[in-house]
Order: structure tokens, then C-alpha cells, then sequence
């Protein structure tokens, strides 16, 4: 079995998968991944900006301008949360352009939807699973996923559906948090377990959520590993771009 396989099998057979640290049912980790989700939605914004130092917005624009979407071009924002790179690709696809808004997270996609209608920008929003997209394939010029992969129970699986709906010559974009630079990882490591759980107590009034979060990013592939899943699900010219000495990388794509 390959390193980067998301299921284990246990000596009964059943498939199990990472929730965290935590081995769980693989048929158990969406609605445990869903319940974290329905916690910090209200917060989730202004956790982002206390944790990355605003830096999350840097790593957005970033991937915004890697993405090559020009006026016109249809625009996929899978695990799309509360809608900042909708926002962003809505601006520049224009009024003939297209870009959906979606999430399996009911109340993460409803935040996403009323911050962007609050601004005057309205798009079209689903609500489904990025392991079973519900579009015609071949019909995306850029696909973006950030932060959202490594809570994917299958994500190759995931992978192959965000390259099936990309047209010939689309790319998809993979924003994640990733492996930091060796020397900074003891201090890294005691900043997310130690400084961000309580944030989330603080905060959010929820201390375990936060603590998901980041054993979540410990049990993320590492780049080099990121970028053989994608050339797997049956992307080219993968590369990748090393953000913040590694805290996070964005991964790049194209279907041909």
C-alpha cells in the first residue's frame, strides 16, 4: 500500500483514515470533519487572520495570480468556505465570466454566500462533495481548492474529480498548508499545539477544534508527496511555489 493512501485497513477489515492523530472509520470522518466546521464557521475569518498574522490573504493573492483566470474564464472554488477567493476570481472574470462557490459545509457555504452578497456580489453557490462534483466535465478553466484538501477523506479521489471538470489546458490549484522548513519546526510545532488551541478556546469557545486543525496539517501530505498524487490523478506539469518557508505551498496543474 502507498504512503500517501488515505485508508488502513484494521485487523476486521474495515477501511479507516486520519482524523487528526485519531484513526476513525473512514464513514465517520465527514460528520466528525462537518461538526468541527459548524463550530468555527461564525469565527473562522477572524481565527485566520489571528493565526497566520494576516498572511493567509498574501497566500491567497498568490494563488490568484498563478491561476492565469482572465475576464471570461469559469472558475471552480471547491471547499470554498467563506468565500475569499470567490470574491477575488469574481473580479476578474468579470460580468461574461462564471465562478461557483461551494463546500460540502452547510454552514461554512452560508457564511461564504451572505459575506459575498453582503458585497454586492452574487454567484452561484452549491453545497456538495468535492469527491463527487456535480458538473459536466471539461467545463472549468481553473479549479482552486485551498485549505480544504487535507480534511478530504479520498483525496486522490478528490484530485481526479477537480481534474475531470477542467477543460483541456485548465489548471488546478492546490493552496494548503504543508512541511516548514526543518530548522523552524520545533518552534512551529509549539505555536499549533500549544498557542492555537487556546486561541480557539478563547475565541471560539472550542479548544478540540483547533487542535484537529492542526494535527490535520502534521497528517497532510508533504510537497513532494502533494505532487506525485496530482501527476496520479492524472495532472501535468505539476510544480509547486514554498510559501512562508513551507508553512504552506501551493501546487499547480494542468490537464491536457
Amino acid at each position: 500500500m502507498k504512503a500517501h493512501e488515505e485508508a488502513a485497513h484494521g485487523s476486521e477489515g474495515a477501511s479507516t483514515t486520519h482524523f487528526g492523530f485519531e484513526q476513525v472509520a473512514e464513514s465517520a470522518k465527514a460528520q466528525r470533519v462537518a461538526d468541527v466546521f459548524d463550530s468555527v464557521a461564525e469565527r473562522y475569518d477572524l481565527m485566520n487572520d489571528l493565526m497566520s498574522a494576516g498572511l493567509h490573504r498574501l497566500w491567497k493573492q498568490f494563488t490568484i495570480a498563478q491561476s492565469g483566470v482572465r475576464p471570461g474564464s469559469r472558475v471552480l472554488d471547491v471547499a470554498g468556505g467563506t468565500g475569499d477567493l470567490s470574491r477575488a476570481f469574481a473580479r476578474r472574470v468579470g460580468p461574461e465570466g462564471q465562478v461557483w462557490l461551494t463546500d460540502i459545509n452547510n454552514a461554512m457555504l452560508t457564511r461564504g454566500r451572505d459575506r459575498l452578497c453582503d458585497k454586492g456580489i452574487l454567484l452561484p453557490v452549491a453545497q456538495c462533495d468535492a469527491e463527487k462534483l456535480p458538473f459536466p466535465s471539461g467545463w472549468f478553466d481553473c479549479v482552486t481548492v485551498a485549505f480544504g484538501l487535507r480534511n478530504m477523506t479520498h483525496k486522490d479521489a478528490a484530485l481526479a474529480e477537480m481534474r475531470r471538470v477542467l477543460r483541456p489546458g485548465g489548471r488546478l490549484l492546490v493552496l494548503e498548508f504543508s512541511r516548514i522548513w526543518k530548522p523552524l519546526a520545533p518552534a512551529y510545532d509549539f505555536y499549533s499545539f500549544r498557542i492555537i488551541p487556546r486561541l480557539g478556546k478563547m475565541l471560539v469557545r472550542d479548544e478540540e477544534s483547533y487542535r484537529y486543525l492542526a494535527e490535520s496539517i502534521r497528517v497532510h501530505p508533504d510537497q513532494e508527496t502533494m505532487k506525485t498524487m496530482m501527476e496520479e490523478a492524472g495532472l501535468e506539469k505539476v510544480e509547486y511555489f514554498n510559501l512562508a518557508l513551507g508553512v504552506v505551498a501551493l501546487h499547480r496543474g494542468f490537464k491536457f
